[in-house]
């Protein structure tokens, strides 16, 4: 009888920690108005995915949103959109760093910057004609 309360104990022991070890994740959409193209896509998603404590990270540069999905133990939503201005893009309320915004290609700037003067910029090869 006591082996069989053992038992019972034991597995009931092992359910609860193993549900234990469920961590926390949340999802934010960051509004990322200055993302205009394929390239600055992969250069957001890139950066993020090292980041400690990001589990997901999809760009929509044609909607401009930046959708994160984050383990909160880990990380917090300022210090994703921190991340992201540190790539040279805005984020929400966060200006792009001045520093990282100046290494970025010609084409991912702002149009009053040298960048495109079409919106969205787009990295499109150039269209031939015959």
């Amino acid at each position: 009888m006591k082996k069989i309360i053992f038992g019972l104990l034991a597995v009931g022991g092992f359910a609860l920690t193993s549900s234990a070890q469920v961590k926390a994740s949340q999802t934010a959409k960051i509004k990322t108005p200055t993302v205009g193209c394929e390239d600055c896509k992969n250069r957001i998603e890139t950066y993020l995915k090292r980041y400690d404590g990001v589990t997901s990270v999809q760009v929509n540069w044609h909607q401009k949103i930046t959708t994160v999905k984050y383990l909160v133990d880990r990380t917090n939503i300022e210090e994703i959109k921190a991340a992201i201005s540190n790539c040279g893009y805005d984020a929400d309320d966060i200006m792009a760093f001045e520093e990282a915004y100046k290494r970025l290609p010609k084409t991912c700037k702002k149009p009053e910057d040298g960048g495109p003067t079409k919106a969205p910029n787009i990295h499109a090869p150039p269209v031939v004609k015959q």
